[in-house]
């Protein structure tokens, strides 16, 4: 397979999985895709802000939400976040620690 093949299979492998959590699935609460999986949706947009940043695009952290969730980040958590329970939230801080690192340095 050449290159730009594999390229265009990643990116529309990328936009079903954006498509399946965003629309699918916008039930399924980041906490538990990041204890579960050690990733979430923010997780995603933050890699698109870094690929972008790598490239020298400028990104923010808010701009790379606002590309993957489709909308200002503080409109999907209103329209879709859930509150979490104490025994969630522990073991997020565990997976976040793991998977993205020092809580106290990233949200």
């Amino acid at each position: 397979m050449d290159d730009q093949t594999r390229i265009e299979l990643e990116a529309a492998a990328y936009r079903a999985l954006r498509d399946h959590l965003m629309v699918k699935r916008p039930d399924v609460q980041n906490i538990d895709l990041m204890n579960l999986g050690g990733f979430c949706r923010n997780c995603l947009s933050r890699w698109y802000q870094e690929a972008a940043n790598e490239r020298g695009i400028p990104m923010t952290k808010d701009e790379g939400r606002a590309a993957f969730y489709g909308m200002p980040y503080a409109d999907w958590v209103a329209q879709n976040q859930t509150p979490a329970d104490a025994a969630k939230q522990a073991a997020f801080k565990v997976a976040f620690a793991e998977n993205v690192g020092d809580p106290a340095k990233k949200d």
